[in-house]
């Protein structure tokens, strides 16, 4: 980062263009939250996650997500199956939303407890 840094401000100084912000602070940008999860926590504590939707069945109170990592499970990305802490989250959704959850561990199952539909 601090050679990428250099070579910016060489090329910079070469085409005549000052850059005197990186000469002021040269130490490289804090890196950016993941794109798995939102800076704050979900109302119930949990991490949100980014998912999209892959299959619904509202019967059954199920959803088939493809998840980024969940950090309170230690679950790497995948594609999974869910049961849905209510049925009713599931009406709008169709294959191929994109969305953010929740997810937690409950009676020995992955249970999404809130969803939220993402850009």
């Amino acid at each position: 980062m601090k050679k990428l840094l250099a070579l910016t401000a060489t090329t910079l100084a070469l085409l005549g263009h000052a850059a005197p912000a990186l000469a002021q602070n040269p130490s490289p940008p804090a890196p950016a939250a993941p794109a798995t999860t939102a800076a704050a926590p979900a109302a119930s504590g949990l991490p949100w996650v980014a998912a999209e939707v892959r299959r619904v069945d509202a019967r059954a109170g199920k959803i088939t997500l493809k998840h980024g990592e969940i950090p309170n499970l230690e679950m790497p990305p995948m594609t999974m199956v869910f049961t849905v802490r209510d049925p009713a989250l599931l009406e709008p959704l169709k294959p191929g939303d994109r969305v953010r959850v929740t997810i937690d561990k409950q009676s020995g199952s992955y249970r999404v407890m809130e969803l939220q539909r993402s850009e």
